[in-house]
């Protein structure tokens, strides 16, 4: 490689996981979510504190540092890319199980956010700009190829709730190109920021919009199929009554949030999609203004 282009590379693969590592937290700090950690507390989870959610977003910084440079590595989807992500995966989800004393915060956004990060990294080997529906179907590229050094270990709860059910999850999500970001989350994004002109609002609204339609396996976990109903139903609601920003759309979202507590059915498979849809929008801005 180039010895005039490393330094370029290397401050690209920092900016990048600076990206993912902003976009969990904003994720996490985007208050109000139903039932999830945001800042007015941990909503239906007893072992979560935004603080610990935000350490455990910032011990991820050198994983995602280390996955776009595998990218630029490797240079094209691969099983060696694949591998060599997965292998840095589990070595950033050892290093986020000792910053939280044990406690799963971010293994989903850990697979969602290493992908896009991946592909953010390839794509930007290219003379255009990068197009989010693009980045996400080169993430889903990345995805199709199976890690063959995943070690056996017991079923997650989400594949265990995928077994039962026979439902697909957060894998299968990934490998057909995030279709709940593309043609949810970072459409109602839009759209919400265009007529409401509120970034918050707009958050909450591109939350709801993957709410209405993602098999939550968190959900389904905690509280079942009625759980998941509910969840759907109810974001529904609060889009279909404007959103957020409405009065009503607030009565509504209120209502939603004291039934999911209730339930203790906290939708962390959406927040992770989240997070995942605000890396996609800031890397599709800075790629468009610097290209």
């Amino acid at each position: 490689m180039n010895a005039r282009v490393q330094p370029y590379i290397s401050q690209h693969c920092i900016l990048l996981a600076d990206f993912a590592v902003h976009a969990l937290v904003a994720e996490v700090n985007l208050t109000p979510k139903p039932a999830l950690v945001d800042q007015r507390g941990s909503g239906a989870h007893d072992d979560l504190t935004l603080d610990l959610m935000e350490r455990s977003a910032h011990s991820l910084q050198p994983m995602f540092v280390a996955m776009a440079q595998a990218a630029f590595q490797h240079r094209t989807c691969s099983q060696a890319l694949r591998e060599a992500i997965g292998e840095i995966g589990r070595v950033g989800e050892a290093t986020m199980l000792h910053t939280t004393g044990g406690v799963n915060t971010h293994r989903g956004a850990i697979w969602a956010l290493g992908l896009m990060v991946t592909a953010a990294a390839l794509a930007s080997l290219t003379a255009k700009p990068v197009q989010a529906v693009e980045l996400c179907q080169l993430a889903g590229k990345i995805a199709q190829f199976e890690d063959r050094c995943i070690p056996r270990q017991a079923l997650s709860h989400g594949q265990q709730v995928q077994k039962a059910l026979g439902i697909s999850g957060a894998k299968a999500q990934a490998q057909q190109g995030f279709p709940t970001i593309v043609k949810f989350g970072l459409p109602e994004l839009d759209k919400s920021r265009q007529t409401q002109g509120n970034e918050i609002t707009a958050r909450v609204d591109a939350l709801l919009a993957m709410m209405t339609t993602l098999d939550d396996t968190c959900v389904l976990y905690r509280a079942g199929e009625a759980g998941l109903a509910r969840m759907q139903q109810g974001a529904q609601e609060v889009l279909d009554l404007g959103g957020y920003s409405t009065f009503a759309g607030q009565h509504a979202f209120n209502f939603l949030e004291q039934d999911l507590l209730r339930l203790r059915a906290s939708p962390g498979g959406v927040a992770d999609l989240l997070a995942a849809t605000l890396f996609i929008d800031r890397v599709e801005q800075f790629y468009f203004n610097n290209k």
